[in-house]
């Protein structure tokens, strides 16, 4: 009958108990993932210990898929590192080399300014309307390290859904009828 008669057979002789089973273990997998993503979240000090550069805009440092490992903590940010930061109104991080730091010497508040190594421009193009400086709230963290290429696999997924949907169906059918 070949592999998709098969694999109906199968899923037609689960029983209650195994079929329990599986979606026990389904959720273990799922809470697990989420707990090492709360303590890397809480070990970094960063929302999103884990990014994926998205565009060209920081090459040839960083490259498109290349994943980034953030930190985020209490010294001062300096010209010359890389963040990854939000700004109102745009829900993508984006990541970036800080070429100016301005300190308010009223308040002693750091402002910083940033750039794509790639980019003619700084960011004050991409900021949201009237604002000049990135506050500290803005930055999600320092990149500190990274993976090339590994991102792709968010890339493709993100831009290819279709990819995503049948590699879902096929790891949820993977996991209906495994016989443990």
């Amino acid at each position: 009958m070949g592999w998709i008669g098969d694999t109906v057979d199968s899923i037609k002789s689960i029983q209650i108990r195994q079929l329990l089973t599986q979606a026990v273990s389904l959720g273990m997998i799922v809470t697990s993932a989420l707990i090492i993503w709360k303590g890397l979240m809480c070990i970094t000090g960063s929302e999103s210990p884990v990014v994926v550069v998205l565009s060209g805009s920081m090459e040839p440092g960083f490259k498109r898929g290349d994943i980034l490992f953030l930190h985020m903590s209490k010294d001062p940010i300096r010209a010359g590192e890389i963040v990854v930061f939000n700004v109102d109104g745009r829900e993508i991080p984006i990541v970036h080399r800080v070429i100016k730091v301005h300190e308010r010497q009223e308040t002693g508040e750091v402002e910083v300014l940033t750039k794509g190594d790639n980019n003619y421009g700084d960011d004050r193009l991409l900021y949201a309307q009237g604002q000049l400086w990135l506050q500290r709230h803005h930055i999600m963290g320092r990149a500190v390290g990274f993976l090339p290429y590994v991102g792709w696999v968010t890339i493709i997924m993100t831009e290819k859904p279709i990819i995503k949907y049948i590699l879902i169906g096929a790891l949820g059918l993977l996991v209906i009828t495994s016989k443990d």
